[in-house]
This record gives C-alpha cells, sequence and structure tokens, in this order.
C-alpha cells in the first residue's frame, strides 16, 4: 500500500525494532520473539531472506553497522550476539556482556569499532573486539540506580547517553585507549576516563529514549510523563527546555536536521519539533494526517462479524481503527535517505506489525504549517 506521503506494509503481527543495512536495500525486523528476520527491499516489495535464530527470549535491540555490514542484537537473554555474513549466511559471535538482567537496546559506535548495551542491571556494557582472543568482550558503566533504557553515541565516538528509568539522562565517556587511540575534544574537554560522569539531567519519568543532534551539542530525551525535552551541552549546566503534551508517551525520536526532530510512540502518530534560531523549541504538528473524505462502508462476511464479537466483543470494524497509518504503538524510528544534512525519507515500526516508509518532501506539501528546518 502506498500513498503520496508514505510507503506501508504489514511484515509482521508486531514489529519490536528494526535496523536498515548501509544503503537500505535490506532491513532486519524484529517480529516481538526471539528471532530477527532479514528482508531484501526491492522497490515497494519486501522478500524474507533469512531469519537469524540464535537468542532465547525477546530481541529488544537491533543495530546495522552501515559501513562494516555487521549486525548487532540484544534480547532480554541477557545476550548480545555480532552477525556477520560468510558464504551469505550470518553467523553469529556471542559478546560477553556479564549482567544479569535483561539487555534492553543496543547501539553501534559510529565508527562502528564497539557498541553499547544497556541493560536491567543497571549499567551499560560498552563492547569491543579483542584481537588476541578473538572475542568480543565489555566495561561497564555503571552509576545508574536503575534499568538503563536507551543509548546513543555522540558523534565523536567517546561519548555516550544514557536514559534510565531512575528518572534521568546522563552523559558518559566511553572511551577505550586500545580502541580509539589519542583523545579527541569534547564538549567536556580531552580528558575523558572510561565511565566518568560528565553531565545528569533530571527529567519527569523514566526515559524512553535519548538522542544526540547531529553537531552533538544537543540531547533530545522523551519521558513517561508525555514529554520531550531539549538539552544544550554547550552550556554548563546544560540548559534544559521542556515541552509536555496531551498525549500519551513518546517512545522513540529522531533528528531530521540539527533543528528539527521526530517523536513517535503510543498515540501512533509521528509528531514534528523544531528549533529556532535562539535554541527554542517548539511542537509543530502530527504528521499522519489523512483526508477526511470517506469511502463507502466495506460489506463483511458472517465470519468477519462472528470473530469480531467472539476475539473484540464487537460486530463493528471501525471500533478498533484509529485514523493513522499505524494502528498501535510506535515503537521504532530511523532514517532512510538523506540530502544536504537533512533526513529525507524515515521509517517507523510498531506493534501493529506495520513498518511505513515516510516522505518529508511530500509531507510538507500536504500539510502547509509543516516544515522542516
Amino acid at each position: 500500500m502506498a500513498s503520496s506521503t508514505s510507503e506501508l506494509n504489514r511484515l509482521a503481527t508486531s514489529i519490536t525494532c528494526h535496523a536498515w543495512n548501509g544503503d537500505r536495500s535490506k532491513i532486519a525486523l524484529c517480529p516481538n520473539d526471539n528471532t530477527v528476520h532479514i528482508y531484501a527491499k526491492t522497490g515497494a516489495t519486501y522478500n524474507l531472506e533469512q531469519v537469524l535464530e540464535q537468542h532465547d527470549q525477546v530481541v529488544t535491540g537491533i543495530d546495522w553497522a552501515p559501513k562494516t555490514d555487521r549486525i548487532v542484537t540484544s534480547s532480554q537473554d541477557r545476550n548480545a550476539y555480532v552477525w556477520k555474513k560468510v558464504d551469505n549466511v550470518w553467523k553469529p559471535t556471542l559478546v560477553i556482556l556479564r549482567i544479569n538482567r535483561a539487555a534492553t537496546h543496543v547501539k553501534w559506535s559510529p565508527s562502528e569499532n564497539k557498541f553499547a548495551v544497556a541493560s536491567g542491571a543497571k549499567c551499560v556494557s560498552v563492547c569491543y573486539f579483542e584481537e588476541e582472543n578473538d572475542w568480543w568482550v565489555s566495561k561497564h558503566i555503571k552509576k545508574h540506580k536503575s534499568t538503563v533504557l536507551k543509548v546513543d553515541w555522540h558523534p565523536n565516538n567517546v561519548l555516550l547517553v544514557t536514559g534510565s528509568s531512575d528518572f534521568k539522562a546522563r552523559v558518559f565517556s566511553a572511551y577505550i585507549k586500545d580502541v580509539d587511540g589519542k583523545p579527541v575534544q569534547t564538549p567536556f574537554g580531552t580528558k575523558t576516563p572510561f565511565g566518568d560522569l560528565f553531565s545528569e539531567i533530571d527529567a519527569p519519568g523514566w526515559i524512553h529514549s535519548v538522542k544526540w543532534s547531529p553537531s552533538g551539542n544537543k540531547i533530545a530525551f522523551a519521558g513517561h510523563d508525555s514529554s520531550i525535552n531539549f538539552a544544550d551541552i554547550t552550556s554548563n549546566p546544560p540548559n534544559v527546555q521542556r515541552i509536555r503534551l496531551p498525549l500519551l508517551p513518546f517512545r522513540d525520536l529522531l533528528f531530521l536536521s540539527e533543528k528539527s526532530v521526530v517523536a513517535v510512540g503510543e498515540d501512533a502518530n509521528p509528531c514534528l519539533f523544531t528549533s529556532n534560531d535562539s535554541g527554542e523549541w517548539t511542537f509543530i504538528s502530527e504528521m499522519d494526517k489523512k483526508d477526511t473524505a470517506a469511502a463507502g462502508p466495506a460489506k463483511d462476511s458472517a465470519r468477519d462479524i462472528f470473530t469480531r464479537k467472539d476475539t473484540l466483543g464487537t460486530d463493528n470494524a471501525n471500533d478498533t481503527k484509529v485514523n493513522t497509518q499505524h494502528q498501535n504503538c510506535i515503537t521504532c524510528i530511523a532514517p532512510v535517505s538523506t540530502a544536504a544534512d537533512k533526513v529525507t525519507d524515515f521509517s517507523t515500526s510498531g506493534l501493529d506489525g506495520s513498518l511505513v516508509v515516510w516522505h518529508t518532501k511530500a509531507l510538507e506539501a500536504k500539510l502547509k504549517n509543516l516544515k522542516i528546518v
């Protein structure tokens, strides 16, 4: 199914998370179980190529390194695997995380020489490849008081931001001398020993998502109190702006540019926020607005009516539908294509099993007050 503003494909009963390869010809997704499905995209068609079956419990995170073409996955089974393609088949390598609770999220660093795994063990495992022993090992970043739900890497490959259910966003150093080499300049200086806490920002709810801006000067994070927060880390302490909306909580965020952010979550509708030249952020609009012209009522079979009465307690199909592309919570958002330092297309997946690719230029043309800056 396609429209001028988006392309919708239903690839599973439910989707936990997804990630694209470097040229966006393939996508890896978790259908809310212990497997990862690899699809090849040809035009608007998705063909299942391989199912990765190594985890024992639900996969909570997937990230696909665009340069090295390696996939990393994390799971509630407390494990992470790095997958590499050998003879056209994806082969897993177990990562030693050393955690006793579920892994909740995983993210490759920009240089793809290490990755971070968030967990319910109140820590983040920063993993890197040890050449001498030919395996992936980890070092722990602690100082959290509850489950770490999301992580994201600064563009400099050293700083790491974490979002936790202890109502705080934190910025740490994830510098590893043997991997990163000479220390680099950061907004907090060049002295960055591993695990050092540089900033701690309070939130009024547990944090579902954290993201760095493309410049690495700003952090956006979404709280369970239906707020989105923007922190400028170039000031000390960071200057924080909070926007709370009469919506359900956001679950994931994406910077389209330095001044535009899309938030997605339990309202099943992407929301655009933009910043002016003074750094003040504003909620612009929901991005999924369908035309109000109604089609004629569909004629259901007696079997369809009986099934709805049995499973949903109603014979009205419209009682379970919302007026958006996604019919349930959006759990993941990812960039698809960029131009002139702006994300022009992005994808969302959700608990309804749908994958939607959104086209920002078409959305700008359709919605008068929507402008990506």
